[in-house]
């Protein structure tokens, strides 16, 4: 049986539970499940804190799990991103009082306080810094406020939070992160494993595309299927009248708009479009 560890908590659960209802797995009752069992698939659920999931992964009590790039990175487990899930992004980032520094460089000789103590001193020691790093758990941008450090590294989404604090980002991103599949370091191939990443592969695929049906006239059909190309190649159909085609092709779904205006423009009529729920591609 496949044992997954998945977030109990935080911007990394639900979106976790989403995927894994939207790949054909047994959804738990209520968020206060901590294990849930699906026979069918043969998986069994564990529903953890983020910052432990690595841990269990790397040490090899559970198969995969879901977490963030930044809390595997931090953790220093044996464990290896597999795939990203195109969730829950953020970015890893320094913040100083405002006007107080303007480059990473200055922060040398301080204090900074993290809750990502590991990603932080990596970085520290690859850019030659010398400071200091105060570890907090939970929220840190109010521990300059407090006199515990003179900057801070923390996971920002929009950065609203600290510019309340009255601190601004300082440099690059140290760290991109977003919710990942992570395994074992070294671990073997296995189907069930496959299994399940092809099943969260197609949930991505289905939500980035969707499908796009119409009427073509004969002379604008080869146009039409470079603007909708498909995954191999677009279906097309003969119709009764024989100087149109019906055509049918996945397109992706941020495009979808733009195509279907181009296509009404060649010519194409009866333009419909439809989501997909799953896919193998």
């Amino acid at each position: 049986m496949l044992r997954v560890a998945v977030p109990n908590k935080g911007q990394l659960s639900e979106p976790a539970r989403e995927m894994l209802a939207e790949a054909g797995y047994a959804r738990a009752a209520s968020s206060r499940e901590l294990v849930v069992l699906d026979p069918e698939n043969d998986v069994e659920f564990f529903f953890l804190r983020p910052r432990d999931i690595a841990i269990y992964v790397g040490e090899g009590t559970l198969d995969v799990g879901i977490t963030g790039r930044d809390m595997l990175l931090d953790s220093h487990a044996n464990a290896d991103e597999v795939m990203p899930l195109g969730f829950a992004p953020s970015t890893f980032r320094l913040a100083a009082p405002r006007g107080q520094v303007t480059s990473p460089a200055e922060l040398a000789g301080s204090t900074i306080a993290t809750s990502y103590a590991g990603v932080l001193e990596e970085y520290l020691e690859r850019e030659g810094i010398d400071a200091r790093v105060v570890k907090l758990d939970g929220a840190v941008e109010n521990a300059v406020a407090l006199g515990v450090a003179d900057a801070v590294a923390d996971v920002v989404a929009t950065g609203a939070t600290l510019r309340k604090a009255g601190l601004e980002l300082v440099g690059e991103p140290i760290l991109v992160s977003e919710a990942l599949v992570i395994r074992r370091t070294g671990a073997p191939e296995v189907p069930a494993v496959e299994t399940f990443l092809r099943r969260l592969h197609s949930v991505m695929v289905a939500r980035a595309y969707v499908l796009v049906d119409y009427d073509i006239r004969g002379e604008h059909l080869e146009r039409a299927c470079e603007l909708t190309p498909g995954i191999e190649s677009p279906t097309v159909s003969a119709l009764h009248d024989p100087e149109w085609s019906a055509v049918r092709a996945m397109v992706p779904a941020a495009d979808v708009h733009r195509i279907m205006d181009e296509l009404y423009v060649l010519g194409a009529r009866g333009i419909l479009v439809t989501d997909i729920h799953a896919c193998r591609l």
